[in-house]
């Protein structure tokens, strides 16, 4: 462990080192309270032993900064004490120490101190890396309620809360979104031609497609079936065509042999396009409900191509 040792007096300061380094621990000293707390923040320390009573900044106040840091790991803290002050440790403990010796100390008293030191601070240090991982465990598991399993795009429940942040910050900031619909064309008669593991990874490639087509700050969404839905900020009603264009011809460009649509071709995307309008702000489901509009639209029109639907405001 690496020990700091916080004593006015001279020769007690270096018995106390003397001792700290013949059990094997590292040490570092301090003439005062302020030299301790600088060497303290400066420094990764398993233990103090401070000097209750030193000029300047005492033990007690030493002891209340540590325990207000609650930096990791866990810093133990013993007090000396003279046996007349042993009566005014409870101060001590209530501003946070953990144990005390008193003057002239023991070097046994010293070194089962130490050794109870070492095993709180082993405590702790396992404490803080359990939590760690809970924290990891808890994260992955938020995100994995909100990622669709197959194509690991957002779900709908992610689509969901990420409609409420946008709604705000279209609103505060006048920011413009335009919602792309996508759907696979003839999607059933491809399951039922190729099957449903053909099915499946063909979403999967899909996806991936959508997510290299995206730029950054755009967000993918499985909004259900072989449908995806694409929310893109800062747009005007030209680019969004361009946006929705690009991952349509992205697609295709995959080439992936679709024989069970009439004509035979490849597998394809139908999009439609809506913009986010003031009207919409508190009724983001109107906006998306006019993308899926738009995209039905384009699944009239012969389907592999887009469709951008406009509102009358």
């Amino acid at each position: 462990m690496r020990i700091l040792i916080a004593e006015d007096d001279v020769v007690l300061r270096m018995i106390l080192k003397m001792a700290v380094e013949k059990f094997g621990h590292e040490c570092l000293v301090a003439e005062d309270g302020f030299s301790a707390w600088d060497i303290y923040q400066n420094s990764l320390i398993h233990v103090i032993i401070s000097d209750r009573a030193m000029p300047g900044m005492d033990g007690l106040e030493l002891c209340r900064r540590v325990r207000e840091r609650n930096q990791s790991p866990y810093t133990y803290f013993i007090f000396l004490t003279a046996m007349s002050e042993k009566e005014q440790m409870h101060d001590g403990i209530q501003a946070g120490a953990d144990d005390y010796l008193t003057k002239p100390f023991d070097v046994d008293d010293l070194r089962t101190r130490l050794l109870v030191a070492a095993r709180i601070t082993a405590l702790h240090q396992q404490l803080t890396q359990q939590k760690t991982e809970l924290e990891r465990l808890n994260q992955e598991l938020f995100e994995q309620g909100r990622r669709d399993p197959l194509t690991s795009l957002g779900n709908r429940l992610r689509l969901m809360e990420d409609l409420l942040v946008l709604a705000g910050q279209a609103e505060r900031y006048g920011r413009h979104y335009a919602a792309l619909m996508c759907d696979v064309d003839f999607f059933k008669a491809y399951n039922d031609h190729y099957g449903h593991l053909a099915g499946d990874e063909v979403l999967r490639e899909v996806s991936q497609t959508i997510s290299r087509s995206c730029r950054s700050g755009d967000a993918a969404y499985r909004f259900g079936g072989e449908e995806f839905l694409i929310i893109v900020p800062d747009q005007i009603p030209s680019s969004a065509l361009v946006a929705a264009e690009r991952i349509r011809r992205a697609v295709e460009a995959l080439g992936l042999p679709h024989v069970a649509k009439s004509p035979p071709g490849v597998l394809t995307l139908s999009i439609g396009v809506a913009l986010l309008h003031p009207q919409d702000y508190h009724a983001t489901h109107l906006w998306i409900r006019r993308a899926d509009e738009a995209l039905y639209r384009a699944k009239q029109g012969g389907r592999n191509c887009v469709i951008q639907i406009e509102v009358e405001k």
